[in-house]
């Protein structure tokens, strides 16, 4: 295509890309690219918000009125709106700079904890007297949303926060590679501070990425690259989006009337497209499956602005967002997409080694389960040479449940357990082998003696342990029964110890 960067050499026999169809590069290429994005420095300004999801279960009817009874289990909070866009570009393992205005009230101080416990983040959360901070509350049983209640105020924030915002936006611009404007209509960038903030990008050599709200785009005149949805496009083009054509021309007619240097429309189960000069680059949509759409504009515009700050090709950097809003979608809640994240789609070949998740990425593995109304099992060990003893003690825990995770010492930690002479295999192998069977749904690996702490994390229906414990001994049991779950004891096979094993080994 005319006007095209270049793709890195890759070798003979790669595909060529049809027409009108995005770059294709090859496995090793977007491989490295995703392992770029961590190099990336972000500044994001916009509208913070603090999403807060209340689960629980309904069984009755209020007899105060015709309304569902939500027993309430847990809550969550985490920051939302631009916040959702920092935490996506710190799952990445990016730097980023993080501005915005936060009421004077118990949400904002939340709000404010939540982002500066984040790593890599240099947070500058203005506050202002008298306004309350955008919070979006979300009640939800069975996996279904009942209702969303929100506290808002929408207005302008005050002239003198603004000043201020813009301020400290000048002086932080140069000590990043990509400025993103994340525009929720909130009151953070509103009137000039839009044209204000682009100005100060500009005259520091920066790139910005505005993911914009409403009808006058006019206030992101000069932007790098905008980011509007279908519905978004419509209503800023005032030109029909019926088809490619349509959503193309009008992208087209926005990008002209206002100056941008690209536009990357989103389009929802149609992926996404680029128009960037003269090209145009359609990306199919990448999800396999639709959990919760939430966040999925805000995990596309922080992957987009990581590679372009990265230095990644605008084509290349949007083909890797587009993956990325596949992937949080097919989560539950308002999702992040990590490197592994990534990574591991673009490697779907691992087989059984797709069981074996880091901690967090167990934790929202077991609560997409859970969402579907499926019983939760945990157990744990070392299991340093897997035997008959194991294997009928994971059969029994799998009959007990719909999904079984292992929890699985770490070296440091079997080495405290066990001594320094174990464990004999490795935890890569030992987590191998345990995901190779049919009885192991997940395998997470903890670092700590006890796995108390990934237990309260994951949240388990059933906990497992042998029968040569009671259930008042077993490790996480009271939480687990807290929490109305249960502990059972599986029955052991006489005649199968790893330590035995291995003191007949050393002869």
């Amino acid at each position: 295509m005319q006007g095209q960067e270049p793709l890195p050499a890759t070798p003979a026999g790669r595909a060529a890309a049809p027409e009108g169809a995005p770059p294709v590069p090859d496995h090793a290429d977007l491989v490295e690219a995703v392992r770029q994005l961590k190099r990336a420095s972000v500044l994001v300004v916009g509208d913070a918000m603090l999403d807060r999801y209340v689960y629980g279960v309904v069984k009755r009817i209020s007899p105060e009125a015709p309304v569902p009874v939500l027993a309430v289990e847990r809550e969550v909070a985490m920051p939302g709106g631009a916040g959702n866009v920092v935490r996506n570009l710190t799952a990445l393992g990016a730097a980023v700079a993080f501005l915005s205005v936060v009421g004077d009230d118990q949400a904002g101080s939340d709000l404010t904890g939540l982002v500066g416990g984040q790593p890599g983040v240099e947070p500058w959360l203005l506050v202002q007297g008298g306004r309350a901070t955008t919070t979006k509350t979300r009640y939800i049983a069975s996996g279904q949303q009942m209702l969303r209640a929100d506290h808002e105020i929408i207005r302008p924030i005050q002239q003198r926060l603004a000043d201020r915002l813009v301020r400290i936006a000048t002086d932080t611009v140069a000590a990043t590679s990509v400025m993103v404007l994340s525009d929720y209509s909130k009151g953070v960038l509103a009137g000039d501070v839009p044209a204000r903030l682009i100005a100060a990008a500009k005259s520091a050599g920066r790139r910005v990425v505005v993911d914009p709200k409403g009808e006058d785009f006019s206030r992101y005149a000069g932007a790098d690259i905008i980011t509007p949805n279908r519905a978004e496009l419509a209503l800023a083009s005032g030109l029909p989006i019926d088809s490619e054509e349509d959503i193309v021309a009008a992208a087209r007619a926005l990008r002209d009337r206002h100056g941008f240097g690209a536009v990357l429309v989103t389009r929802s189960e149609d992926g996404m497209t680029l128009l960037e000069g003269d090209d145009i680059h359609h990306f199919p949509a990448e999800a396999p499956e639709v959990h919760d759409v939430s966040g999925a504009g805000d995990t596309a515009v922080a992957v987009l602005a990581a590679g372009m700050a990265a230095g990644l090709s605008l084509p290349l950097a949007a083909r890797i967002a587009n993956i990325a809003g596949g992937l949080v979608v097919g989560k539950v809640g308002t999702a992040v997409a990590r490197e592994s994240d990534l990574l591991e789609a673009l490697t779907p070949e691992r087989g059984a080694l797709r069981k074996v998740l880091r901690r967090a990425a167990a934790a929202e593995q077991v609560e997409r389960w859970r969402q579907r109304g499926w019983r939760v099992g945990f157990t744990n060990g070392c299991f340093d040479l897997l035997h008959p003893g194991h294997v009928h003690l994971l059969e029994q825990a799998r009959s007990w449940c719909d999904r079984l995770v292992v929890g699985l010492n770490a070296d440091s930690s079997v080495k405290r357990l066990k001594g320094p002479t174990r464990p004999i295999q490795p935890e890569a192998a030992r987590a191998a082998v345990l995901a190779s069977l049919a009885t192991v749904d997940l395998v997470t690996i903890f670092e700590e003696d006890t796995p108390v702490e990934l237990i309260h994390l994951l949240r388990p229906d059933v906990l497992v342990k042998g029968a040569d414990y009671t259930v008042d001994q077993v490790v996480g049991g009271e939480l687990v029964q807290e929490w109305g779950g249960v502990v059972k004891l599986a029955e052991l096979l006489p005649g199968n110890s790893t330590t035995a094993t291995v003191a007949r080994m050393r002869g």
